[in-house]
C-alpha cells in the first residue's frame, strides 16, 4: 500500500461563545476523529479549522496543541458568513499520511453539525442532539 496524504473532515457546534466551549467540543471532535481513524500526531501534516463568525472567544487548534499536537501546522479561520448556515460551528480539516484510501476514512459530525454532511456519515459518527 502507498502512504498518501488524506483528508479527514469533522465539525461540530458549540453551546456558547466562551473559550471553554469551544475548546470542549474541538476536543471532543478531535478525539472521536482520532478514535475512529486510528491517527497519530507523528502521521497529521497540518490540520485547518475554521470557526462561524459568532465564535470568537478561543482559537479552536489551542485544543490539538493541548492534546500533544505541538509539532503539527494548525490554522484557525473565519467560516463564509453564508446566509442560513449552521451557527456556533467548529470545522475541521485534517491531512493525515496513511495508507489507508479515501474510501476508509471516518469523517466526523457531532452535535448540530450533524445536518452538514449526512452523506459521509455512518451510525456513531454523527451525533443527534
Amino acid at each position: 500500500m502507498t502512504l498518501c496524504c488524506r483528508g479527514i473532515r469533522g465539525a461540530t457546534t458549540v453551546e456558547e461563545n466562551s473559550a471553554a466551549a469551544i475548546l470542549v467540543a474541538t476536543s471532543e471532535l478531535l478525539e472521536r476523529i482520532i478514535a475512529l481513524n486510528g491517527v497519530h500526531e507523528q502521521d497529521v501534516a497540518s490540520a485547518f479549522f475554521t470557526v462561524t463568525a459568532d465564535l470568537t472567544a478561543a482559537f479552536p487548534a489551542r485544543a490539538a496543541r493541548e492534546m500533544g499536537w505541538q509539532h503539527v501546522a494548525l490554522l484557525d479561520a473565519q467560516e463564509i458568513p453564508v446566509p442560513a448556515s449552521v451557527q456556533m460551528c467548529v470545522r475541521v480539516l485534517i491531512h493525515w499520511n496513511t495508507v489507508k484510501l479515501q474510501s476508509q476514512i471516518r469523517h466526523v459530525y457531532l452535535r448540530g453539525a450533524a445536518s452538514l454532511r449526512p452523506d459521509l456519515g455512518e451510525k456513531g459518527e454523527q451525533d443527534h442532539e
